[in-house]
This record gives structure tokens, C-alpha cells and sequence, in this order.
């Protein structure tokens, strides 16, 4: 595939279509230097994305966690993305909606007076973690933390958040793995780059606390299907030490969906029935 810049198609930005390989900003922008900035991930199956409505009230309340107010609707932004993948010939693809405090009068932290962007794309993108979702991922452990409510947005998706996802994913890819796991500031287990974690033990589940990172849509919906099939979810503080005794692990997010774990460092897991089940029942709820 040709790089994320170079391809056919269009975005809508602010308001208006415009060709893919033009959809530019200015290198002065205020994102560009201080990560003013939120964004949704999302996907679409069978031309419908799935729990649209959530990722735009949330893409909302980001911006205001980062005190800026985006200029456009919830409705008008649910209408710009099924503009996207209607214009686009897309059904089942990827999107991506970005906010972001563009260029203007200020150039320093603050940037009041700069004006707010807003750009929706979409495209095809499979499983994210490849192979992974069938024979389970091998995750490495970070060395960042996620940090205290007292000192980042943490419930918001903030670029700026993801600064230590990039660095701590490129060290487990360079270990062959496929992702990392962070603890939070205190030290417990919180989440991994790009996804929410669950556990189980003796046919329940375990799922640390969202109270220092994003509590995710799809973390949302997989603890839903556990309650639906009556199996007892524990939202609680996890320590380190007990990766040991858990059975089975996985992955949730939009990008990731349900992907079984194999490994976390030098813990290993077994692809079992429970993660088997969710994974199969998300595939049919997001395609109902």
C-alpha cells in the first residue's frame, strides 16, 4: 500500500470533501507543537459504523477535556462520516476522526485564538495485530507509566497521551512482539498501547480499573457480553505479581476488536473457551 499521504479517495475537512493528497495543514500548526489534539478510532462493518454516535459524544467531550470546543455538531459529524464511506465505496474500513487546534494569531502554549479543525478518513485496514487474533499475541512490558489523573486528561483520547504508545510499541516490535503492556503510576496493570485488557481466573474475569486511562468503547461492550452470558466481572486493582495466575488474556479495542493473548512477558496464557466465545459473539454483534 502507498503511504497514508499518497492514495486515492477523499476526507472531509472542515465541512468539505477534498482530495486525499491534498487534505494538508500548515507546518505551523499548534497540534504540530503541542499536541492540541483528539481523535476517535472506528470501524465500520457492512457500511455501518458501530457505536457511531458514542465516538462522536466522546470525540466532544475530548476537546473539552483539552478546552477547546470542536465547530461542529455530533449529528453533522455522524453525517460526515457516513459521507465518507459513501463517497469513499467503503463498507467495512477504518475511520478516523481528528480534532485539532490548527494555525492562527498564537504560536505559544496558548492558542485561544487559533481556530479548530476538524478531518474525518476512512479506509480498509484488517486485523491490527495480524496473525495474533488466531493464535494469541506474545506482549511485552513496558518500562513508561501511565500517569495520575492529577497530572494528563487520562480520560480523554488525546494525541498526547499516546507519546509514550509509540515509544513502548516500537520497543516491542523490536522485541517481535506485537504490543506492550503499561502498569499505571502506582504501579498497577492498566491497559497496553492501543487497548484495554481483561484476565481470567476459575471462569471469571478479571479487568484493572478505568480510573487512569481510557475506559473503552469496545472494554465497554465485551464486559457487557461477559454479564449477558452470566459470567462475573471483576473491575479492580491488579497487581503485577498476579499475571501469574491467570489462565487467559485478551485484548479490546476498535482497531484491535477481541484479540487473544499468548504472552506477557514471561507469562504465558491459553487461547481458551472464554476468550474464544467473546471474540466470536463481538464479530457477530458488530455485524448484526
Amino acid at each position: 500500500m502507498a503511504g497514508y499521504d499518497d492514495r486515492d479517495g477523499k476526507i472531509w475537512m472542515n465541512g468539505q470533501m477534498v482530495d486525499w493528497r491534498t487534505a494538508n495543514v500548515h507546518v505551523l500548526t499548534h497540534a504540530m507543537h503541542y499536541a492540541s489534539s483528539v481523535f476517535e478510532g472506528e470501524r465500520a462493518y457492512n457500511g455501518k459504523i458501530f457505536l457511531s454516535r458514542e465516538h462522536s459524544e466522546r470525540l466532544h467531550f475530548s476537546a473539552r477535556q483539552l478546552d477547546f470546543e470542536i465547530p461542529f455538531t455530533v449529528d453533522e459529524i455522524e453525517a460526515a462520516k457516513q459521507e465518507v464511506l459513501t463517497v469513499n465505496g467503503l463498507s467495512d474500513a477504518y475511520v478516523r476522526a481528528v480534532a485539532w487546534r490548527g494555525a492562527g494569531e498564537d504560536m505559544g502554549v496558548a492558542s485561544a485564538r487559533n481556530p479548530v479543525q476538524l478531518a474525518i478518513a476512512a479506509w480498509e485496514w484488517g486485523n491490527y495485530y495480524g496473525d495474533a487474533k488466531f493464535k494469541g499475541a506474545k506482549i511485552d512490558i513496558a518500562k513508561w507509566k501511565r500517569p495520575s489523573p492529577e497530572c494528563a486528561p487520562v480520560h480523554a483520547k488525546a494525541a498526547g497521551l499516546y507519546m509514550i504508545c509509540t515509544t513502548s510499541k516500537h520497543a516491542a516490535e523490536a522485541k517481535g512482539c506485537s504490543d506492550a503492556l503499561f502498569m499505571d503510576y502506582r504501579g498497577y496493570v492498566a491497559e497496553c498501547t492501543g487497548a484495554n485488557i481483561f484476565f481470567t481466573k476459575d471462569g471469571e474475569v478479571h479487568t484493572p480499573k478505568a480510573d487512569v486511562f481510557l475506559n473503552g468503547l469496545t472494554r465497554q461492550t465485551v464486559i457487557g457480553m461477559l454479564e449477558d452470558r452470566q459470567i462475573k466481572v471483576h473491575e479492580r486493582v491488579i497487581m503485577p505479581e498476579e499475571l501469574e495466575s491467570f489462565e487467559q488474556c485478551w485484548l479490546t479495542g476498535t482497531a484491535a476488536e477481541v484479540t487473544p493473548v499468548g504472552q506477557i512477558g514471561n507469562y504465558n496464557f491459553e487461547v481458551g473457551a472464554i476468550v474464544r466465545d467473546i471474540a466470536e459473539g463481538y464479530e457477530k454483534l458488530v455485524r448484526a
